[in-house]
């Protein structure tokens, strides 16, 4: 049945997200998750930010069964936001090409911070990260699913990802240039490990000391 609904069934759906561009779907970001499930080819019960009401919500547009949220898809929870422990922040800049609604701020060598008020708990800051300086903490105390997140939120996040892609793509080098900006972005991820790697050799010697 879903997959002769028209796109216009995919952006209610869509717009029934949450937004978070978690991924925890299975897909790359909500607009991919929620066009998977206008197709037919995804379930409805796959955002654990959403939760039980947002599971709810899709049934109601796509007219399928309510159904209890995956577990394999995660748990429906506290909203959460990324705090950046700025003390062993080495600047490195991973965790801001990682964030997509660009809520990280910082630059290269340079202390990083969250800007909490953009942030959306993805938590896709955290495995670039390469001294552990990021956690996630609870930022809705028992409120969970769309009871810790708004519609004007989502809203947000949504455009703050439009933006971020958008920049991302305009960033993107146009060919016959691409093979040289690959083989340059390699040099500098060479170079971008040096100094990582000898920055952690130096935030492991000092906790070492530290807990001495």
């Amino acid at each position: 049945m879903l997959a002769s609904m028209p796109n216009a069934t995919a952006a209610r759906i869509l717009a029934a997200l949450p937004q978070t561009q978690c991924t925890r779907c299975g897909y790359p970001d909500c607009a991919a998750y929620a066009q998977a499930i206008a197709q037919g080819e995804a379930a409805i019960n796959q955002c654990p930010p959403g939760g039980a009401e947002g599971v709810a919500r899709l049934a109601a547009i796509t007219g399928l069964p309510v159904l209890p949220l995956s577990a394999t898809h995660g748990l429906e929870g506290p909203r959460s936001v990324a705090v950046i422990d700025e003390a062993w922040c080495i600047g490195c800049t991973l965790c801001l090409e990682a964030c997509p609604v660009d809520a990280i701020v910082g630059r290269i060598k340079r202390m990083h911070t969250v800007v909490e008020a953009d942030c959306t708990g993805c938590a896709l800051c955290l495995p670039p990260c390469p001294v552990d300086c990021i956690t996630m903490e609870n930022a809705s105390g028992s409120a969970t699913g769309w009871a810790a997140w708004s519609a004007a939120q989502a809203d947000a996040a949504r455009d703050s990802y439009a933006f971020h892609s958008a920049r991302r793509t305009s960033d993107a080098p146009s060919e016959p240039k691409a093979l040289q900006a690959a083989q340059h972005d390699a040099q500098q991820e060479q170079k971008k490990q040096s100094v990582i790697e000898a920055v952690l050799a130096k935030v492991r010697a000092q906790r070492g000391a530290a807990h001495k």
